[in-house]
């Protein structure tokens, strides 16, 4: 579904990508991980168009995604969510839902106004489909500014999930999360996948990345230094020395594919 090919990022002298392969399987959940500044979050801006690349490619289902714009890249199925929550905080919960729905018959109802009030009871039935994902059933008409942090991560989760994607980039959507969240966080990520919807997640929460992936790519000073299972890469020397802060893995890239 997803392949990065010799795809780097460097500003100015600093190469916050360089090389990078790595291919995503349709239905896989896969996880990038890597220390702080070792280009995961480098990778999603390149994969979603926020970023141009300094070379190499971006394909997803077999489309080559260089040049086009984050909104093109929405329409062909690529979602995300932040580091940093990017919520409509002035709007409501349900409104959040309602501005983020990707389909094609919403995208051919232009204007703000027809959208609003031609809003059809399939999506009507949809965003309630993702309230109930979310948890948030009860909370559709409070303002998104007045939820608890964790709310307002679950519902940065349903607003990818509403753009309908294929492939949902999730970047670090367990931070600051309490261990019951992160559980319920997991179970959720699970339940995407089974609908259909291929995930590539980033992530500091190990119990998280160890306990939902497939596949796992680890990045370092980036470089991708280690792929295998979750318990390959756990036993991988380059990762443990990768976050144990020894320089050995600094120069150590695996070459071809993940």
């Amino acid at each position: 579904m997803l392949e990065l090919r010799g795809l780097s990022k460097h500003f100015g002298g600093v190469k916050a990508l360089d090389g990078l392969d790595l291919t995503v399987d349709e239905g896989d959940i896969f996880g990038l991980i890597g220390p702080n500044g070792s280009g995961k979050s480098t990778t999603i801006n390149l994969i979603c168009g926020v970023y141009g690349e300094t070379a190499g490619t971006v394909h997803f289902r077999g489309n080559l995604m260089n040049g086009k714009p984050p909104h093109t890249r929405l329409r062909a199925g690529i979602a995300r969510t932040f580091q940093n929550i990017r919520l409509f905080p002035n709007l409501t919960v349900w409104q959040n839902l309602w501005v983020a729905q990707n389909s094609s018959q919403d995208v051919s109802a232009h204007g703000f106004l027809p959208r609003w009030f031609g809003a059809t009871r399939r999506t009507r039935k949809e965003i309630a489909r993702l309230l109930e994902l979310a948890d948030l059933g009860h909370k559709g008409d409070e303002l998104a500014s007045n939820l608890a942090f964790g709310e307002q991560r679950r519902l940065e989760f349903a607003r990818a999930a509403a753009a309908r994607p294929k492939l949902l980039l999730l970047d670090e959507p367990a931070a600051g999360m309490s261990r019951q969240e992160i559980d319920n966080l997991g179970r959720r990520i699970r339940r995407m996948r089974d609908s259909g919807v291929t995930i590539l997640l980033v992530e500091h929460v190990m119990e998280l990345v160890m306990g939902v992936t497939e596949q796992i790519a680890v990045l370092n000073f980036g470089y991708k230094i280690a792929f295998g299972t979750p318990g390959e890469v756990q036993r991988d020397k380059a990762v443990q020395e990768a976050y144990l802060g020894t320089s050995a893995s600094k120069s150590r890239p695996v070459d071809g594919s993940a």
